[in-house]
């Protein structure tokens, strides 16, 4: 356990006071039921071909490891923290119920990117954040295919675990745009071709170049916190359960994520759970706003 002093966040030290818990114990917890929800996923992965798939009001596919891992993780995050709600991808409309009154809340997505569960590609994760005052003040994405789990707290750091050992892993950190390279941005192959390319030209003007890294689900994020790509620009839709995890994250590793019009995200204040456009950078000194083209616009 990295034995590094957490002074941050007092909403997070609140609640940690409250529950009685120390940062390193919580983190043993998550990574606890974040191996067992992945577990619980690749047994499901295994037999892909037999797993029920239904559609959600939006057309998007659900299946029961999306279930089978909100069950898991709710259990476990209900005995950890009792008193704070849950507010899950899978959740029910009756159990969000009031959530915009809530200070504090988890906020997960059991499965992200069930899509490419179905299809095979290894590309999903789980996600899991706390929200407090409408901040993600906590961001963990485990990545079973990748046997890793990244966890990162604003103002402590953020470090990279082995998914399934207890081993202690190493820190992660963001890194320095560099203009003699190549610019790496982060994009998912499900991303429109024309605007991916677009955005790739405008941001070749602030190095090199640039090239693409596709990546599923919450992994972009991964990839900026751990300084394998430079920046992540989101113009598509998502949820907030997509991004939490991973705004958490890539701030605790020294990266900042930011609204198209440069303000910090604020989570569930909305009727919509519905996410704005972002950018999710590695160097915080470099203004992409400047380079990132709104396609509505």
């Amino acid at each position: 356990m990295n034995s590094r002093h957490y002074s941050g966040n007092p909403g997070l030290d609140a609640m940690l006071e409250e529950t009685q818990l120390s940062l390193p114990d919580l983190i043993t917890a998550l990574r606890a039921l974040a191996a067992d929800a992945s577990q619980c996923i690749l047994d499901l992965y295994a037999i892909v071909g037999e797993v029920a798939v239904s559609q959600k009001s939006d057309a998007s596919p659900v299946t029961e490891a999306d279930h089978a891992s909100h069950r898991l993780i709710c259990q476990a995050l209900q005995s950890l923290t009792p008193d704070i709600p849950i507010l899950s991808e899978e959740s029910t409309l009756e159990q969000l119920i009031g959530r915009r009154d809530w200070p504090v809340c988890w906020m997960i997505d059991p499965l992200d990117g069930t899509k490419e569960f179905l299809e095979g590609t290894g590309e999903f994760t789980v996600n899991i954040a706390l929200i407090v005052e409408a901040e993600a003040v906590l961001g963990l994405i485990a990545a079973p295919n990748r046997d890793h789990l990244d966890f990162g707290v604003p103002d402590w750091g953020a470090r990279r675990y082995p998914l399934f050992s207890e081993e202690e892993g190493e820190d992660l950190s963001t890194r320095l745009l560099d203009p003699t390279a190549q610019l790496v941005m982060s994009a998912s192959a499900r991303h429109r071709e024309e605007r991916v390319q677009m955005m790739l030209t405008r941001l070749a003007e602030l190095a090199q170049g640039s090239e693409r890294l596709d990546a599923g689900s919450a992994l972009k994020f991964c990839d900026v916190a751990s300084g394998r790509a430079d920046v992540y620009p989101r113009t598509s839709p998502c949820y907030e359960w997509d991004l939490a995890a991973g705004d958490a994250l890539v701030r605790a590793a020294g990266g900042s994520v930011t609204t198209l019009e440069g303000a910090p995200v604020r989570y569930n204040q909305w009727d919509s759970l519905k996410a704005p456009k972002f950018v999710a950078a590695g160097d915080s000194e470099i203004n992409y706003l400047e380079w990132i083209p709104d396609p509505d616009l």
